[in-house]
């Protein structure tokens, strides 16, 4: 047999290092290090069947970050450049957000005059050859294969409603911008959608802020929703624009002591006093939920929406070697009033080894006195019934269904209007009838519970009559899924409207809907034009 000699990478000695949290017994991580380094060796050398050095500490640096929390990752060398290019808010490529699912290589918004737009390109179109590689033959992350230098070209073959097609996309330097609109709401009121942290987060909202201003705005909502975070720093600077210089906004806690840190603003605010109504939900994290948190413990805006994801922990990218880096959970972060609005505990975890939601609240008081909790994202002030979320609506997002049935709609509907369009009740008995006729997957905890149960050996200690009674309740729940869809009708139909709209209109098109029609914006634009109101619910 082929004896080879093997070489231990040095970034699986800082990881292994890094994974250890640093502790003083250093006796016992030269063990362990020890321990591995023999058994990679060992493994290579003597296992029955050629092995692959680098996928095997792929998978075991991999393995070993899972068990930590979802946010602490190793990134090669492709991955380092991703990370960048989402921070600095530029990249060249295609345009256009591209997923990988069930196998498929799917378009699911192309950016409105860019590349894949200008391409022919639309959401729903299945990627399945770029230049001469099929997707199926294909076994790393495809949405690799369509980036590349400005200038240059990649051809796809795509499947649109069962049609197999081709066309050629002209790569492009593409920029992401973290305000994508800006607008009044009305006469006095200024609407800025701010929907990343990247490096021009505060500067682009300064400028909205300003602009705003300058055509009369008295008043600011700023859009939070769907916004998944980013760079601490410009969540200070954002905070900053409607805050004086001085004020605590962020505490980061962490065992490594230069990690212990204290956030002020560091500028005069560009307006401390117009009324402020901030909107978040589920999918606002992690620098939103800073902006947003801070705003409300320092009674500085109204919060309005629904509960937000729940992301209290700061990461850092670590350099490691050969261009790779360690993005390592460094500290948790503790708003103005010192409440931390993680709402996983990944120290903790089920029997199926989920990390366990606290559900222990412990309560806090803003500037003026008013309650406010911790350990599960920021809780509105003004809640938002069509923006919260639950187990179903997630798997319907998470299943694609939403996006399907969008798709199926767009092309069933060629000639929709922005000015008329209008998702009656008949279109949702068609979006139903949709889902039952679907691969849409929905299990229930207490179908999980009952299945497990009667998985079991007792399973034949019940008798037919239990047995019997059991396929019943089974069927009883698959029916009441379907009623469950009227039941969360308004969250379902909201998210079912903003993906067709999207098709038509581009997100551009989605704020200008938004501005007459979405219940959150009303509500703000509502409560900001009732001053009385508004400083009650701050006092």
């Amino acid at each position: 047999m082929l004896r080879r000699k093997i070489i231990i990478p040095a970034v699986a000695v800082l990881i292994l290092i890094v994974g250890s949290g640093f502790k003083n017994d250093f006796f016992e991580i030269a063990k362990q290090i020890e321990i591995f380094t023999t058994l990679f060796k060992e493994l290579n050398m003597n296992y029955v069947d050629e092995t692959n050095p680098a996928e095997l500490m792929d998978t075991a640096i991999k393995n070993m970050l899972d068990d930590l929390d979802p946010y602490t990752k190793f990134l090669n060398e492709q991955d380092v450049e991703a990370y960048k290019i989402n921070n600095a808010g530029k990249y060249s490529g295609i345009g256009a957000l591209v997923r990988s699912y069930n196998n498929k290589l799917l378009i699911i918004e192309p950016y409105q005059d860019y590349p894949a737009d200008k391409a022919g390109l639309k959401a729903g179109d299945e990627i399945i050859q770029i230049g001469d590689i099929l997707i199926s033959d294909f076994k790393d992350d495809a949405t690799e294969l369509l980036k590349g230098a400005r200038n240059t070209s990649v051809e796809v073959a795509f499947v649109r409603q069962g049609k197999t097609m081709t066309t050629t996309i002209e790569r492009e330097a593409i920029e992401v911008d973290a305000v994508p609109f800006y607008k009044m709401a009305d006469e006095k009121t200024g609407y800025i959608v701010l929907n990343k942290f990247n490096a021009k987060a505060s500067q682009q909202t300064k400028k909205a802020l300003l602009d705003l201003k300058g055509q009369g705005a008295e008043q600011i909502i700023l859009d939070l929703r769907g916004n998944p975070g980013g760079l601490l720093s410009e969540a200070i600077n954002v905070t900053n624009l409607f805050v004086p210089k001085g004020e605590l906004i962020v505490t980061t806690k962490s065992k490594v002591k230069k990690f212990n840190r204290e956030y002020k603003t560091k500028n005069p605010a560009e307006d401390a006093k117009i009324p402020l109504a901030v909107l978040i939900n589920g999918n606002s994290a992690s620098a939103s939920e800073i902006v947003s948190g801070s705003l409300q413990d320092l009674d500085r805006a109204v919060i309005i929406g629904a509960r937000s994801f729940g992301k209290g922990l700061v990461q850092r990218p670590l350099r490691l070697t050969y261009g790779t880096q360690l993005k390592v959970t460094i500290s948790r972060y503790y708003t103005t009033s010192g409440r931390c609005i993680q709402a996983l505990d990944y120290r903790n975890r089920d029997a199926q080894g989920n990390a366990i939601r606290n559900s222990d609240f412990k309560e806090f008081t803003t500037r003026n006195g008013r309650k406010v909790q911790d350990g599960g994202g920021v809780l509105p002030d003004l809640e938002i019934e069509t923006l919260k979320s639950n187990s179903l609506v997630k798997a319907l997002q998470s299943n694609n269904t939403i996006f399907d049935y969008a798709t199926r709609y767009y092309y069933n509907h060629p000639d929709t209007e922005l000015s008329t369009f209008d998702f009656s009740d008949q279109d949702f008995d068609r979006f139903k009838a949709f889902v039952s006729k679907s691969n849409f997957e929905y299990i229930t905890n207490t179908e999980k519970v009952l299945k497990e149960a009667m998985a079991g050996k007792d399973k034949y200690l019940f008798g037919e009559n239990v047995i019997q009674q059991y396929q019943n309740l089974l069927g009883a729940i698959d029916r009441s899924k379907v009623d469950a869809l009227d039941t969360y009708k308004s969250s379902i139909q909201k998210g079912l409207e903003d993906e067709i709209i999207k098709r038509y209109f581009y997100r551009q098109g989605l704020y200008e809907y938004y501005l007459d029609q979405d219940e959150a914006i009303l509500s703000a634009r509502e409560l900001l034009a009732n001053q009385d109101q508004y400083r009650d619910i701050l006092n």
